[in-house]
């Protein structure tokens, strides 16, 4: 009696699955959305790297299609809205490779060219703690630290010049990007219906638990993206403005790390912290520049979460801080920065996903 109970006990699990399968899976419509979301899912994970041209392309049309569906409202024929944003895009991209990308890498060239003497500096500074503060420090413990530093910082100098190394075909697959990007854009902008209609071929004409997925999340990826966009711009455009200002050395380096730290909430400015208050040490010691810097980019920071952030963001995305920074981890280790990027639009399709499943076949 106790084993025919025992068995029985085992088995409760299994037809509790067996049931949430039969009942879920029977719908067509949820069967169509598994399909769809398996099916993307699956392709980025195993031709994301050869499909990244056309992905890049897919992104930046859809955010290009915002500004090409209001000029249509406005009254622009089809054909001259895609051709005016998509010679908006060209110029972008033509003042982001010939002007920024150039500032950013001279730049960051001459910050490394100053870290020997920037390295000469800060052991200097360290090796006169033990005769300052004898009780919490001693020399040995100074002499192992820099021992350590320096070897980070000679692995270091080794990856950089592995990186020289593949320099040129990374050139070569920018100039694929620079011709291949473009092309896929204009022609997305200019057939968007036409590749619509091809791809929602393929589903099944039950898919209203599909579209429902798809209107909430293209509502709130296209805000998030947008807004995102927009505060980086801002944050970076004030950065360099007030770090000019200040004088301070690298400032569109400095801004531009800025600008990208709005991408990991929570994270990013603090990481950021770092190298403007250790180029800000440097250039000006412990002196007014320093503490100036240092105030300069926390006002910024704050001024960005408390007012910036809730004009941009105050409708867009309602994800709780931890499944943020969960995000954050699971698809930045997965996909790296383009994972970070889009780590808060990937938890809101989760969410819009969860929201929509039917509980029960009635809701189906």
């Amino acid at each position: 009696m106790l084993r025919i109970r025992r068995q029985g006990g085992s088995q409760l699990p299994m037809n509790a699955i067996r049931e949430w399968f039969q009942r879920h899976l029977s719908n067509p419509q949820v069967v169509a959305l598994v399909l769809v979301v398996l099916l993307t899912v699956v392709t980025i994970w195993l031709f994301g790297d050869m499909l990244a041209p056309l992905i890049a392309a897919l992104i930046i049309a859809y955010l290009l299609d915002t500004l090409a569906e209001r000029l249509r409202r406005h009254g622009f024929p089809h054909l001259l809205a895609v051709l005016s944003v998509f010679l908006f895009f060209i110029a972008v991209l033509l003042v982001t490779f010939f002007w920024m990308l150039p500032l950013l890498t001279r730049q960051t060239s001459q910050l490394f060219q100053q870290v020997p003497s920037m390295v000469a500096k800060a052991q200097q500074a360290l090796l006169l703690l033990p005769s300052k503060y004898p009780a919490l420090v001693s020399e040995e413990q100074i002499r192992e630290l820099l021992s350590g530093v320096s070897s980070e910082v000679l692995s270091f100098s080794q990856t950089l010049l592995s990186v020289s190394f593949s320099s040129l075909m990374t050139a070569i697959t920018i100039g694929i990007y620079l011709v291949l990007v473009p092309i896929l854009v204009f022609f997305m902008l200019k057939d968007k219906l036409l590749i619509l209609g091809w791809a929602t071929g393929f589903l099944p004409k039950d898919r209203h638990l599909t579209e429902q997925v798809g209107r909430e999340v293209d509502q709130q990826i296209g805000n998030y993206v947008q807004g995102k966009l927009a505060e980086i711009v801002i944050v970076g455009v004030v950065t360099w403005i007030v770090f000019r200002f200040i004088g301070l050395q690298y400032t569109v380096l400095l801004a531009a790390l800025t600008g990208v730290s709005v991408l990991i909430p929570y994270v990013g400015a603090t990481v950021v912290t770092i190298p403007v208050a250790l180029v800000a040490y440097f250039q000006f010691g412990l002196a007014p520049g320093f503490y100036s810097a240092l105030i300069a980019y926390g006002v910024i920071q704050f001024l960005d979460g408390n007012v910036l952030v809730p004009i941009l963001f105050s409708e867009v995305v309602d994800v709780h801080p931890v499944a943020i920074i969960a995000a954050i981890l699971l698809f930045g280790g997965l996909w790296g920065f383009w994972g970070v990027f889009f780590a808060i639009p990937l938890a809101t399709v989760i969410q819009a996903i969860l929201r929509a499943w039917p509980r029960d076949m009635s809701q189906a």
